[in-house]
């Protein structure tokens, strides 16, 4: 049993119960830890619910538009005032438009947008929000982490293998882990570490978003040799990184898909 009693978290990223930083704040809740949750207007009431339903502290809670300096270090700060010094920090957040994903709506006719065609702002929005945000929540956070804190973000393999529904949101997720290494270099003299959990395909909302998300889903089911995961299974890696477990590991990116990125081919399950 990991014992985190009397360390702080702070979790950016839950939109609902099969999100995977809602099962790492879980997790993090039931092994001691303070939470604090980071929410946006369309997810404010399923964050406070779900903090309430499970006895977390609600007063633990804002809404916080990542692309937004101001917002990040106000609620970094109003965490560290009233629990004092950052264990945790999750890095869960991501967005991608239509155009940037490049995938086609269910039942819609009309073809899917061009990776080619992306256009620089809706690029530009989507990595201020998925990738560069990591950057701007270390730098406010400095100050305030405790020492040997750690730092840990969500990434997907798609940063190195070509998936045509997520297309511009790869951009997003190799530029987050290369964020992530210079972060970890970066801290080495605080001995705060900074790792990344890329994790299969996990049937979340954003997941949804992803064409072909089923047909992928069937693809992992027969050719990762441990098969398709589920948010627990992350949640579970993520405990290992948010305890004294990992203090000598930094600048890593932890693979949980079931050993998908090894194969090399597809297998059909025949």
């Amino acid at each position: 049993m990991i014992d985190n009693k009397e360390r702080v978290a702070i979790i950016f990223g839950v939109r609902n119960d099969s999100s995977i930083a809602w099962d790492i704040a879980l997790k993090l809740h039931n092994s001691g830890c303070k939470v604090a949750l980071s929410y946006v207007a369309d997810t404010r009431e399923n964050v406070l619910f779900l903090m309430e339903q499970n006895g977390m502290d609600k007063t633990l809670s804002a809404e916080v538009d990542v692309r937004s300096d101001e917002q990040v270090t106000n609620f970094l700060n109003k965490v560290h005032s009233k629990l004092g010094p950052i264990h945790y920090i999750l890095h869960g957040v991501a967005f991608g438009n239509q155009n940037v994903m490049c995938y086609s709506l269910p039942g819609s006719n009309e073809p899917a947008p061009s990776y080619i065609d992306i256009p620089f702002d809706d690029l530009a929005d989507s990595f201020n929000i998925s990738a560069y945000s990591l950057l701007r929540i270390c730098r406010a956070a400095q100050a305030m982490l405790a020492p040997n804190a750690s730092i840990l973000t969500l990434t997907y393999n798609a940063s190195q293998r070509v998936f045509p529904g997520y297309a511009g949101m790869a951009i997003n997720k190799a530029a987050l882990e290369n964020i992530m290494l210079y972060l970890a270099s970066y801290f080495r003299e605080r001995q705060v570490r900074v790792n990344a959990i890329s994790a299969g395909l996990v049937m979340t909302t954003s997941a949804g978003a992803i064409s072909g998300v089923r047909k992928l889903r069937k693809i992992g089911k027969f050719t990762a040799p441990l098969g398709n995961i589920d948010a627990g299974d992350v949640g579970d890696a993520a405990l290992y990184y948010f305890s004294d477990l990992s203090k000598k590991v930094t600048g890593n990116i932890h693979f949980v898909d079931g050993g998908l990125n090894i194969m090399g081919v597809g297998l059909d399950g025949e």
